[in-house]
């Protein structure tokens, strides 16, 4: 016992660790077998401390407090996309936003994900983070495509669907794509692009033909459902299946190059639409244990995956089912394989979001076979992981906000103020006690915003629909749910005393629940966030529509629609409406220096 929780501490791997309330978790022998097993014949991991090295520093946005729009792009509806948000309405927004003096445009992780089996639809848990979904191409607008390559029948069927129809979708666009390419000349990707990607823009291209080529018969789209000959990326089968499909992998790579110039085309947008920050990107914590991205990769170890002990809302911790980077790996080469992939996707944006940022310290680990409950936390390299993304940040010009929820290590934000790393502050999470932290005492470096992709929007936390659902689905206990419930009123009345302390509304009001909040209550809220001195704020675009429902249910998968919902109204009409126009008009009021 004693011999491998000494080892395990080498390798970074933590035996305890403090869960919810203070509670200290003993980490099963087992765990640390298995975890010890997946790293291998590491070196000990040199000791660090929780802190930046002196000069390493992230660049951090210039000019006055700034404003932008947070967008899952799949949820756009317009009279032209084909039933799927994509880069061209990316552009249209842009264009929009930036005539409101928003800086900057944030969007959901536009990581590939798997074209052989499109209804795993999770931006979160992606085959590879360093290329991009294909289905968000605008068809309309690849060199090659002519009328005749759509189905006018079939897009209005998915304009129509109140839930993105990912296999359909897929299905109707990539039909289209390949009959553009062709049209073309059934072209490579340029030498510039590919002389840029390297080996691993090959590899992806051969996973995405081998696994059409493997869904067609039944194996599934993920590397480790496949015979074992073919998960071996560079094996004899594999080699030759490359060879013998060349012309696959040539269109694969192809439409990496479209979807990456549409990219380039939606920033250009923002700059011309005068934002200073443009494109705001966000960076999955891992990637699908059998995507691409782990495919032959040796800095990705096996039989892992990244979750989260249990917390406040989810009494049993959660799964992630994502593969993580090695930090044994990261050690030993001085983190350069994240510093690729970090600077690859800052190529086309002026600000990421590092999803789950305590990543670059720790992540919670859970080894095949056991439930989040018998997780452990394992450390990373963390000097190294901020020199390359530091590197990364000063190279591209790059901001870098941290997502620090949930289990934030002591130090940790303090370590990110010193790596020029913006600080995540949510509204509903900034409390003191039962109050809400007044606007004045929000940290200067840092984004303000109301909710997440893994929150209710502001309508659906005000109505308790947040808490109903984890009710419905069971993600926490029966007299859990009742306390939460319970809660919410207070909650309610408290907000509207913090709004009225700050001058945003009449004191003393009453917060009836179960209806939606009056539209004063929301553009008050919203102003509250604008008014701290938080370097950035940003704003929903579900909130601006004043949508109910949201996007994603946390440790759900198939019970509820998760990443599927759209919005209920087109663009254009978002944009007239009233929450719209009322919400921008307080935030602008508050921030009028606004493009940043």
């Amino acid at each position: 016992m004693t011999d491998i929780r000494a080892r395990a501490r080498e390798l970074g791997i933590q035996p305890d660790y403090e869960g919810v309330g203070g509670t200290r978790h003993e980490v099963p022998d087992e765990t640390l077998e298995k975890l010890v097993a997946a790293f291998g014949p590491a070196p000990a991991m040199r000791p660090r401390a929780l802190e930046a090295p002196e000069g390493v520093r992230c660049r951090l946005p210039e000019g006055p407090p700034a404003w932008g729009v947070a967008v899952q792009l799949y949820q756009i509806r317009t009279a032209r996309n084909w039933g799927i948000g994509d880069f061209a309405d990316l552009e249209t927004l842009a264009a929009i936003l930036g005539a409101q003096g928003a800086a900057f445009v944030g969007l959901n992780p536009l990581h590939a994900l798997f074209l052989a089996d499109p209804a795993r639809c999770s931006p979160f848990s992606p085959s590879n983070r360093r290329f991009l979904n294909p289905l968000y191409i605008a068809v309309d607008r690849i060199p090659g495509f002519a009328p005749d390559m759509a189905d006018p029948g079939e897009i209005a069927r998915l304009q129509a669907t109140d839930l993105v129809d990912y296999p359909a979708v897929a299905a109707l666009k990539l039909r289209a794509l390949r009959a553009a390419w062709r049209a073309a000349g059934a072209p490579d990707a340029s030498d510039a692009f590919r002389g840029g990607n390297g080996a691993e823009l090959d590899r992806h291209a051969l996973f995405e033909t081998l696994s059409a080529h493997m869904a067609a018969r039944g194996h599934g789209a993920g590397w480790r459902s496949w015979p074992p000959a073919w998960q071996d990326a560079d094996g004899p089968a594999v080699t030759a299946f490359a060879r013998d499909h060349a012309p696959d992998l040539a269109f694969h790579r192809w439409l990496q190059e479209q979807a990456d110039l549409q990219l380039a085309r939606a920033q250009d947008a923002c700059r011309d639409a005068g934002m200073g920050i443009g494109l705001y990107l966000d960076i999955a914590v891992g990637e699908a244990a059998d995507g691409s991205g782990s495919w032959g990769r040796p800095d990705v170890p096996g039989g892992i995956r990244i979750g989260a002990p249990p917390d406040y809302f989810n009494e049993k911790g959660q799964d992630w089912g994502l593969a993580p980077l090695s930090p044994a790996a990261m050690a030993a080469t001085r983190a350069a394989s994240f510093e690729t992939l970090i600077g690859g996707v800052m190529r086309r944006a002026g600000a990421v979001r590092i999803d789950h940022a305590m990543g670059l310290w720790q992540l919670f680990l859970i080894p095949d076979g056991a439930d989040a409950s018998a997780g452990a936390y394992a450390r990373y390299p963390l000097d190294d992981m901020l020199r390359a993304l530091a590197a990364a940040s000063n190279r591209h010009g790059a901001v870098v906000i941290g997502e620090d929820l949930g289990n934030v290590p002591p130090g940790f934000r303090e370590m990110m103020e010193a790596a020029g790393i913006l600080s995540y502050r949510i509204l509903f999470f900034e409390r003191d006690g039962v109050a809400f932290v007044p606007p004045q005492d929000y940290p200067t470096n840092a984004l303000a915003c109301m909710s997440t992709h893994d929150l209710p929007t502001f309508q659906g936390w005000w109505r308790g629909d947040d808490v109903r659902l984890r009710q419905e689905f069971a993600l926490v206990s029966e007299d859990t749910g009742r306390e939460q419930a319970e809660a919410r009123p207070a909650e309610r009345q408290a907000l509207l005393r913090a709004l009225g302390d700050a001058g945003l509304l009449p004191r003393e009001q009453d917060a009836p629940g179960g209806e939606a909040a009056p539209l004063a209550v929301v553009v008050a809220a919203h102003r509250y966030l604008a008014r701290t001195p938080c370097r950035l704020m940003a704003v929903r675009l579900e909130d601006l529509a004043g949508e109910i429902r949201p996007v994603n249910l946390p440790s759900t998968q198939d019970e509820y629609p998760n990443w599927r919902p759209k919005l209920a109204l087109a663009l254009d009409d978002v944009v007239a409406g009233d929450t719209f126009r009322a919400i921008v008009g307080g935030i602008r009021s508050e921030r009028p220096g606004g493009a940043g």
